[in-house]
């Protein structure tokens, strides 16, 4: 079972998206669970590295549209 209260290093994210999440304070899945793809540009993420996130959160049974998949 999938757990949106893990850190988001269990996503195994590219160092770079890792640094912005942590400059912006999210630091559980939630917390980019939450997110649509506007708010992770307005990140100053790029389109690669927002698929990235987007993969590692299906991966986890989850995506961008607060849905949870079992």
């Amino acid at each position: 079972m999938n757990s949106i209260e893990d850190r988001i290093d269990k996503l195994k994210l590219s160092k770079n998206i890792n640094k912005i999440f942590k400059e912006n304070n999210l630091q559980i899945i939630k917390d980019i669970w939450v997110l649509n793809r506007k708010k992770l540009k307005e990140l100053k993420l790029t389109d690669k590295e927002i698929n990235e996130v987007i993969i590692a959160l299906q991966l986890e049974g989850l995506d961008l549209n607060k849905r949870i998949y079992d």
